[in-house]
């Protein structure tokens, strides 16, 4: 009977310890250095390499006039939002570290 009760807390000291576990509803932002790939301006989105894996990110509204200047091979430094159910991640903002392009910087809101 003692076993069980010094499991049961040992749980709960835990659980307080290192907090609930995430749920994958859970919004996060990720930063991806990588290579662009390819741009799909039909479907608005960017595909990218990273890790061994290459995997599309979505061009929020207000990137879609500009992810066509993205450079092609060019290495740029991605912040995006994780979302789960198996969406694709979201673009939050942009940095191109190499290749020509008119827009080197993409705030979420604007190019520069």
């Amino acid at each position: 009977m003692s076993y069980i009760r010094i499991n049961l807390l040992a749980v709960f000291f835990l659980f307080f310890l290192f907090g609930p576990p995430e749920s994958p509803s859970f919004a996060e932002d990720k930063s991806f250095y990588s290579p662009v790939i390819q741009v799909d301006t039909e479907n608005h989105r960017v595909l990218i390499s990273t890790f061994g894996s290459v995997f599309w990110i979505d061009a929020p509204d207000a990137a879609k006039p500009y992810i066509e200047k993205l450079p092609i091979s060019g290495l740029v430094d991605f912040v995006v939002e994780m979302r789960g159910n198996e969406q694709a991640p979201l673009l939050k903002t942009w940095k191109v570290k190499s290749g020509e392009t008119s827009c080197k910087y993409f705030d979420g809101k604007t190019c520069k």
